[in-house]
Formats: structure tokens, C-alpha cells, sequence
């Protein structure tokens, strides 16, 4: 099947009301990006969630499909008029031919290098270093894959600090990338905890691919005790909300990741209140912080 794609160039703030319309009247999927993107002038956008963006493109690029045989004309005026545009955008019309969207997403991840000993490598590979540490992990719904700068960092810092035979919690556990790490690097003791059931249900699966016992919990089910490593790899206003309990289960150091580089002073100072923090790891805009528990 060839699916009719409609491609429009619209200002950015204007981007989300006429991709709304375009659902309203009947698109299969809408994707709204950086026309640059890809370029050296892509502008990346980092926000925390309910807070305003203080960037924005300057135009957007939305790409909508729909079924075969509609009249793309009737449909940009349309959608147009919905989103209360003053004028009709320009656009151009392509296909799209049906693909085996599973393959093409799987080609999309290979496995990852994060140290010389430390590999993630999806299930439809074979691991590049058998004898590596590698860690079993596929996409999903929870967050983590390593993928992410945040995630990297909290992995690199992992497989450089463990020495073996630690407590560690992964606090806003995701896919359990961190607290599964932890344990086959060496840990005895690795512990999740996350606010979504989702991400509960995919980091036990998770454990149980890669062969590692590690309990996982809600925050009210989780019990309260020390660890010799905290490990929150999650965003700024809740790291700092959480500042207290995070500084009170850490009995010796924290890493705390999600943070953006803007952010970071901001982070350290809170909890230099009980940490000793050293200075910030940054990678592509995403700062992680580590300290060690004052005496």
C-alpha cells in the first residue's frame, strides 16, 4: 500500500494547532520537526515538562499521511481552517510505500559501545564483544537505551566507580538500563524505583533477559534504607523536589543525570548540601553531577 504524505512549512507556534487539525480530519500519523535538522543549524529544543519552551524554530515542518485517492488541496485548506491560520501554508505532496515498520525500526539500533568492556546490544544482534559486559536490551515504552547523552553518562560513571560488592539505587528507573548495569558490573545490590507501572513491567522484563535478580517498586512500595549508590537519571525540577530523600538513601555518593548544562549550578548547589559534588560531565547540552556524602 502507498500512503499520500503532505509535507507544509508553518511557524513554529502555529505548528501544533494545524497538526491537531490534521488528525481532526482524518491523518493517520503527523510528525512536526526542525526543518534544519540534520544540518549544522539544527536547533535542538530542551524544556522541562509544564515549563514554557524559551526557544522556538522559526518555522516547523509537518508531515502528515493519509489514506490514498484524498484531495490534498481540500485537505490543507481544511486543516487550515481548523487551526485558525489567517492564510493556507504552502506544501508538497509525496508517497510513502508500506514497509516492514518493525525491521526498519530495528535497523535503526545498533549495538552500543560505552566503554571498552561495557556494550548494549539489542536482542537482534550479535554482541560485537561476546566477552564484553553486555547488556541485553531492546526499545520500548519506558525510557532508556542508552541512547541518550543522560544515559551514557550514568553508565560510563558506573563502569568506572564499581568496584564490586555495592548497594545501588536507580531511582526513576525507566527500562532498568541503569540498575541492570550496575548489577552485572559487579554490584551485589541493585534496586529500581518508578513512579510509571509501565516502566516497572518493562525494567523486570528487562532483568529477567539479562539474567540479574533486581527488585523494582513504586516509590510507596520501596523500602526505606541506605545504599552505598544513588543513581537518578531523571529531570531538574524533580531532582531537585527530591533533593531530601535522595540525599537521605545515599549513604555515600549520588549521580544525578537529566540535568541540562544551564541547570547544573543550580542542582550542584542543592545538593552540596549534603554531597561533596564534583565538577559537572557534559555531553551534547545534558550535564551529570556526582558526589560524595559529607562526613
Amino acid at each position: 500500500m502507498t500512503w499520500l504524505s503532505i509535507t507544509a512549512e508553518i511557524g513554529a507556534r502555529e505548528a501544533e494547532s494545524f497538526s491537531d487539525a490534521l488528525l481532526e480530519i482524518g491523518a493517520i500519523s503527523v510528525d512536526i520537526h526542525d526543518p534544519n535538522a540534520g544540518t549544522p543549524i539544527e536547533q535542538p529544543i530542551f524544556n522541562e515538562p509544564e515549563e514554557p519552551c524559551e526557544k522556538m524554530w522559526d518555522t516547523a515542518r509537518v508531515t502528515a499521511l493519509f489514506n490514498p485517492g484524498t484531495d490534498p488541496e481540500h485537505l490543507v485548506e481544511d486543516a487550515a481552517g481548523k487551526a485558525g491560520l489567517d492564510h493556507v501554508p504552502g506544501y508538497v505532496v509525496g508517497q510513502v510505500q508500506e514497509q516492514d515498520w518493525v525491521r526498519l525500526t530495528q535497523s535503526q539500533f545498533s549495538p552500543i559501545r560505552i566503554s571498552d568492556r561495557l556494550w548494549i546490544t539489542p536482542t537482534w544482534h550479535d554482541s560485537p564483544e561476546p566477552d564484553a559486559v553486555n547488556l541485553v536490551l531492546d526499545p520500548g515504552l519506558a525510557f532508556g537505551t542508552g541512547s541518550h547523552p543522560t544515559t551514557r553518562l550514568c553508565l560510563e560513571w558506573l563502569d568506572e566507580h564499581i568496584e564490586g560488592g555495592e548497594d545501588v539505587l536507580d531511582y526513576g528507573c525507566g527500562s532498568g538500563i541503569l540498575a541492570i548495569a550496575a548489577m552485572k558490573l559487579g554490584a551485589s545490590l541493585a534496586v529500581g524505583i518508578d513512579i510509571d507501572p509501565q516502566a516497572i513491567l518493562s525494567s523486570r522484563q528487562n532483568a529477567e533477559q539479562n539474567r540479574v535478580e533486581i527488585p523494582f517498586f513504586t516509590p510507596r512500595e520501596a523500602p526505606r534504607r541506605n545504599y552505598d549508590i544513588v543513581v537518578a537519571n531523571i529531570l531538574t525540577n524533580p531532582l531537585k523536589l527530591l533533593a531530601p530523600l535522595l540525599a537521605e538513601s545515599a549513604g555515600d555518593r549520588i549521580v544525578l543525570s537529566g540535568i541540562l548544562e544551564r541547570q547544573a549550578p543550580e542542582v550542584m548547589a542543592i545538593y552540596a548540601q549534603w554531597f561533596e559534588m564534583k565538577e559537572p560531565v557534559l555531553s551534547e547540552g545534558w550535564a551529570c553531577l556526582a558526589g560524595k556524602k559529607r562526613t
